[in-house]
């Protein structure tokens, strides 16, 4: 395999825009940033080097053969971040990029697409906050950013309007429409050049130059590779890919299942429920890993570890087959968790989904598991033994060796109704598995703070019977506004215990879970006038000071800060106790 001629960047994005290039399955999807493709021009503009690229030829009579990917046109993080797959007719030649597929969608983009990113302060998922972008170039001047020179930018039809002695946005697409003798016609017509004699020249160069860039200097340097072995081909794309961005181990194992299956599209089928149930409850941030790892748990294959070898022929045809019901297994377990006050911060182990959705497939995946009240005793030890698992990190190392055991222990429970928690507990006991806390474990607990991802999970043991699909705060019970240098000096706090209370304002005894709208009215209130105000009734104060952990028997004023801590403790500790021994 030797360097082909070089091609200039006008001829890729036209093979780009007749689909003549198109992608591998194996390729994982565009990754860039607006500005790494306005880095990517400038270095163009200023000759540095971009690499070389690396294409596959398949001849029309094995076209058929795989999975090929069309380039993303018009990228948004909102709607449009998935390829959309090529449909091939088999009468043409194509030609694939197995390394350099960043490049080649950020050269197109920057010049026939657009780039829609949301903006700052805006809700996600706002249709509105993701307004359309073409990638401009200035040509009145440089750019002030450092590591930059040229100052080429994604702005809105609006922004690129904007003009003065210092700018005039010039689209850089447009560049593709004209020949060379035209250019300095544009600028004329357009009265870009000043009076000013640097500007005028300035822009005279920069826009010859960008002409010359993309229509003159064949930058694309490229080997092709004609094998049409498989594996060949996947072995050249692990290795070339293993240099700078490494290759997604995923997107290779996905690949491998976009090729066999018969009836459904795998890498469609699979972005599809990613997105999906990631919008549950308050949102999460599960991936095609999870999946993917999922599917070789749930369809109780012997070998579950994550390599390319458990992705044979007939392991994938049986996930295909499996499909409906593994998902729908996932989906209620994503539904349960969500139900239970978790979210992207707060499951701080996906894994632990896995054994939960196939103890719910071996159910027969119940309708309305998560709300029905005919499961409410399954949601409770569920729960039980969620919580318990996240906070031991069970599922750090060798999580398969976790999935093994509960797959044995499920399939062998003679009658299986319920969670069998117990039989859980006894397998690990002992083990670095084990969910047993001792009161190191317990001791343990009082270390995670406010922010911190295993807080919920913490705080969540003592607060057990709590309907978590009401939005439930982690609340700072003594405002933490209140533990500012000036407010300590301001509400007469002792200097010598200022720093007390500024280290352990965030501590677990300082915590509790509150409904939402009581927080916001609560807000930075003193946490004994709050008292009074909220539950004026005696009996409903107590009520809330006991199903809260606040000690009854001192005083509650600010200055006593550092005695409410440890009385809370206490009585936090006692209820650990309860629960967890």
């Amino acid at each position: 395999m030797a360097f082909e001629t070089p091609i200039k960047i006008k001829d890729a994005v036209e093979g780009i825009y007749s689909r003549q290039f198109l992608l591998p399955a194996i390729q994982r999807e565009f990754v860039w940033s607006a500005d790494q493709i306005e880095v990517l021009f400038d270095s163009l503009m200023r000759d540095y080097p971009i690499g070389s690229f690396l294409f596959w030829y398949v001849p029309k009579q094995n076209t058929r053969d795989y999975e090929y990917y069309e380039f993303i046109r018009n990228y948004s993080e909102l709607d449009a971040r998935h390829n959309p797959k090529a449909n091939i007719n088999g009468n043409d030649d194509i030609v694939t990029v197995l390394d350099g597929q960043q490049r080649l969608t950020a050269l197109y983009i920057g010049l026939k697409g657009t780039y829609a990113y949301k903006l700052p302060r805006k809700r996600v998922g706002n249709p509105a906050a993701y307004p359309q972008r073409k990638l401009y170039l200035n040509l009145r001047g440089k750019t002030e950013e450092s590591d930059k020179e040229y100052d080429f930018r994604f702005l809105t039809k609006e922004e690129a309007e904007i003009k003065n002695d210092n700018i005039y946005w010039f689209e850089v697409g447009n560049i593709l429409n004209y020949e060379e003798y035209e250019v300095n016609e544009y600028l004329i017509n357009n009265e870009v050049m000043t009076g000013d004699k640097g500007v005028s020249v300035f822009a005279n160069r920069t826009l010859f130059k960008l002409h010359t860039i993309i229509h003159k200097n064949p930058v694309i340097n490229y080997y092709l590779e004609r094998s049409n072995e498989l594996d060949k081909v996947l072995n050249i794309f692990i290795r070339v890919n293993n240099g700078g961005t490494r290759l997604n181990y995923t997107d290779l194992l996905l690949s491998i299942a976009t090729s066999q299956w018969q009836h459904r599209d795998a890498r469609e089928e699979i972005n599809n429920f990613v997105d999906m149930i990631n919008k549950f409850g308050d949102g999460f941030n599960f991936d095609k890993d999870f999946i993917l790892k999922a599917c070789l748990v749930l369809c109780d294959f012997a070998n579950i570890a994550f390599k390319i070898d458990n992705f044979k022929k007939e392991n994938m045809l049986e996930i295909e087959d499996k499909w409906d019901e593994v998902t729908k297994a996932i989906e209620t377990a994503v539904l349960l968790v969500a139900s239970l006050g978790y979210n992207r911060e707060t499951l701080t182990s996906h894994n632990s989904i896995i054994p939960i959705a196939y103890f719910l497939m071996k159910l027969n995946n119940p309708v309305n598991f998560e709300l029905s009240a005919k499961y409410n005793d399954n949601r409770r030890i569920i729960r039980s033994w969620l919580v318990k698992a996240l906070l031991k990190r069970v599922f750090g190392a060798h999580p398969e060796n976790v999935y093994r055991a509960m797959r044995d222990i499920i399939n062998n429970e003679p009658n299986l109704d319920l969670f069998p928690i117990d039989k859980v507990i006894y397998r690990f006991k002992g083990s670095e598995k084990s969910i047993i806390f001792d009161d190191d474990d317990i001791e343990n607990l009082f270390s995670y703070q406010y922010g911190q991802a295993y807080t919920f999970s913490a705080l969540s043991i003592l607060y057990s019977n709590l309907d978590y699909r009401n939005k439930f705060h982690v609340d700072h019970i003594f405002p933490k506004s209140f533990f500012k240098k000036g407010s300590l000096v301001k509400k007469g706090i002792d200097n010598q215990k200022h720093e007390f209370y500024m280290s352990n304002f965030n501590s677990l005894a300082n915590l509790q879970l509150l409904e939402g709208l009581p927080n916001l009215e609560k807000s930075d209130m003193d946490f004994k006038d709050w008292l009074m105000k909220t539950f004026s009734d005696d009996q409903e104060r107590k009520d809330y000071m006991k199903k809260n952990y606040i000690p009854d028997n001192i005083d509650l004023s600010f200055d006593n800060f550092e005695e409410f801590l440890k009385e809370r403790q206490t009585l936090m500790k006692r209820e650990f106790e309860n629960v967890l021994k």
